[in-house]
């Protein structure tokens, strides 16, 4: 089944790369892509949330969120997966962006998806539909870039929309009666 999967992965990625990717839109997706680097992005709108009275529990719960994730994605499951970065294992691969650590799960995704889910259970539509959109296309430029497989992508955006929700049942208070996801 493993077998099976980087197979699928790999064919994905020869595909967007041969098919989906175009010189004028690759200066676009660098840009995206590179929005997520260290979580950065989300870490800076987590804090102008946290310095805003009427959005500080939204600035916290995306700090838990983002830290549950680091956790689990760049200090554990990086670290016992140790899997390759795509463009190392398919030699046809041209990579748009390299990475010193290792693939799976995407760290990028995994933040993005952590961040972007606490913007979207926590602020009006306006700012969470935008919030969620990037967080998707954070995710899917690692794939055009060729730096994660899609199985990296999948996983790390599970990992930071459980690291959502558990963020946001932490800081929950008792007496909100805020839907969870």
């Amino acid at each position: 089944m493993l077998q099976f999967i980087t197979e699928l992965d790999g064919r994905i990625l020869l595909f967007i790369q041969e098919f989906l990717r175009f010189e004028w839109l690759n200066p676009i997706v660098l840009f995206i892509t590179s929005l997520g680097n260290a979580g950065m992005i989300w870490i800076l709108l987590a804090v102008l949330f946290l310095v805003q009275k009427k959005y500080q529990k939204t600035g916290i719960s995306m700090a838990v969120a983002l830290l549950l994730g680091l956790l689990v994605t760049n200090i554990l499951l990086k670290n016992w997966v140790c899997r390759p970065r795509p463009y190392v294992t398919i030699p046809e691969l041209d990579a748009l962006v390299t990475a010193a650590d290792w693939s799976f799960p995407s760290g990028h995704s995994t933040s993005s998806m952590a961040a972007a889910v606490v913007i979207f259970c926590r602020t009006p539509k306006k700012i969470g539909i935008p919030a969620m959109i990037l967080g998707v296309l954070i995710c899917l430029s690692r794939l055009y870039v060729g730096v994660h497989y899609p199985s990296d992508v999948v996983c790390g955006a599970l990992i930071g929309i459980l690291a959502a929700v558990c963020a946001l049942r932490i800081t929950r208070d008792r007496n909100e009666k805020q839907p969870m996801p």
